[in-house]
C-alpha cells in the first residue's frame, strides 16, 4: 500500500515541516536560510548524518526531508531505506553529478525517494539550485510514498536470477510499439514494471522519463540488469527493435522516423522539460499510428496528453496509471480527464494490460495485412 504524508495538514495555513540532512555545515546553513525564507516552509531541524536524522525524525516528526547521499556514520541510501521501513515520508535527495552519484540517485529513487536535486560542483553555484530545492519540497509534501515491497520479479533479478534475455530483432510492419511516459515517481514504478514483462515480448518499447543530463544512463543500466528485455539509453544510430527498450536521454527530445530510427534533438523544452513525452508520442503517432500503445504513469503536469490524443486518433491504445498507485497523479489524471484513456489500472496490473494490448495489436495488424 502507498502511504501519504505523515499527518493531515492544511496546505494553505500550515507551512511544510522540513528536516535538512547534510554533512556539510555550509550546505545546512544555505539550505536553511533559503528554505526558511519561503513562508510555505518551516525548518524544524537539521542533522549531520543518517544516525542524527533518524533521531530527529522520531523527535520532530517532519513532513519532508532533504537528504544528502554521501554522509559519514550512515549514508543517505541506508538512511532512506530505514526511513521507508520504519517511518515513511517524502524525501528529496541531494546528489552529486558524478557517475557514481547518478547511480546512487537512481537507487534512491527506486527505494522510495520522491525526487532529487543535483548538487552543483562548486560553492559558487550552490545558490542557483535553491529555487529547485524549494519547488521540489513543495511538490513532495503532496506525494504518495510507495512503501510496498518489491515485486517477486524484481527480487529475483536483484539476486541475479533474472531470465536470460532473448536476442532483439529488426522491427517489422506487424510489430506493435509501446511508449511509456513518466516523471516524478517514475524510476520506482519502472523498477516494478519492466521486470514483470515477458522477455519474449513481441514489441519494441520506448521510455520517456523526465530526468536531467547525466542520470538517464544510470537508470537505463539499472533497468537492464533487472529486466528480461534489453534496456539502453537511446543514441543516434539506434532504431526500434523488438525485445529492446530505448530510454530517452536527459536533455534531448527523442523522435523516430518512418524506419524507426532514433533522432535526438535539442529543441525547445515542452511543458518545461526535455525529453518530453508529447514529442516522442507525436513522432510515433505520425509514423506508426495504430501500432502504438501509450502508457502514462506517475508524474506531475500534463506532458503526454497531447501525444495520447494523437495516438488515440490514429487508432492506437492509451493506458493510464490509476491514482491509487501514483506518487503524483498528474500526468495520468490529465489523460483521463481529456477522455483519452482506454484503460486505467494500478501499477501491478500494467504489465498484464501491456502484454494483452501487444497481443491484440499484433493479431489485428496481421489480419489487416493478410486481407490487404
Amino acid at each position: 500500500m502507498a502511504d501519504r504524508a505523515v499527518r493531515s495538514r492544511d496546505p494553505v495555513s500550515e507551512p511544510i515541516r522540513t528536516l535538512i540532512v547534510d554533512d556539510s555545515a555550509y550546505l545546512r546553513f544555505t539550505l536553511r536560510k533559503h528554505l526558511a525564507a519561503d513562508p510555505e516552509i518551516e525548518i524544524v531541524g537539521t542533522a549531520r548524518n543518517g544516525v542524527e536524522a533518524l533521531q530527529q525524525i522520531e523527535r520532530l516528526n517532519p513532513e519532508v526531508l532533504t537528504l544528502d547521499v554521501e554522509m559519514p556514520m550512515m549514508d543517505g541510501l541506508t538512511t532512506l531505506s530505514k526511513i521507508m521501513e520504519t517511518s515513511p515520508r517524502p524525501v528529496v535527495m541531494l546528489s552529486s553529478l558524478t557517475k557514481e552519484g547518478a547511480k546512487e540517485t537512481v537507487q534512491a529513487l527506486t527505494l522510495g525517494a520522491v525526487d532529487f536535486v543535483a548538487k552543483p560542483s562548486s560553492k559558487d553555484e550552490v545558490e542557483a539550485i535553491m529555487g529547485e530545492v524549494i519547488k521540489k519540497v513543495k511538490l513532495a509534501v503532496g506525494a504518495q510514498v510507495n512503501t510496498s515491497r518489491l515485486s517477486a520479479a524484481v527480487e529475483r533479478a536483484q539476486m541475479g536470477t533474472a531470465a536470460r534475455k532473448q536476442p532483439t530483432r529488426r522491427l517489422e510492419k506487424n510489430d506493435p510499439i509501446v511508449c511509456i511516459g513518466t516523471s516524478t515517481g517514475g524510476p520506482r514504478a519502472l523498477n516494478q514494471l519492466l521486470p514483470a514483462l515477458n522477455g519474449n515480448l513481441q514489441a519494441a518499447m520506448v521510455i520517456v522519463q523526465h530526468m536531467p543530463v547525466g542520470f538517464t544512463r544510470s537508470l537505463a543500466e539499472r533497468l537492464d540488469t533487472l529486466s528480461n528485455l534489453h534496456v539502453k539509453e537511446a543514441e543516434m544510430g539506434d532504431s526500434l527493435q523488438v525485445g529492446q527498450v530505448l530510454l530517452a536521454p536527459g536533455g534531448y527530445h527523442l523522435e523516430f522516423d518512418q524506419q524507426g530510427k532514433v533522432n535526438l534533438t535539442k529543441g525547445a523544452t515542452v511543458h518545461g522539460v526535455r525529453p518530453a513525452v508529447d514529442v516522442t508520442l507525436s513522432s510515433l503517432a505520425t509514423n506508426f499510428g495504430e501500432r502504438c500503445t501509450a502508457v502514462i504513469m506517475t508524474g506531475m503536469g500534463r506532458d503526454g496528453t497531447n501525444g495520447c490524443a494523437l495516438i488515440h486518433s490514429a487508432g492506437g491504445k492509451v493506458i493510464a496509471e490509476d491514482q491509487s498507485t501514483c506518487v503524483v497523479w498528474g500526468m495520468p489524471r490529465s489523460v483521463l480527464e481529456a477522455g483519452l484513456a482506454d484503460e486505467v489500472v494500478g501499477l501491478n496490473d500494467i504489465p498484464a494490460v501491456v502484454e494483452s494490448s501487444i497481443q491484440v495489436a499484433s493479431r489485428d495488424l496481421k489480419m489487416k495485412v493478410g486481407t490487404g
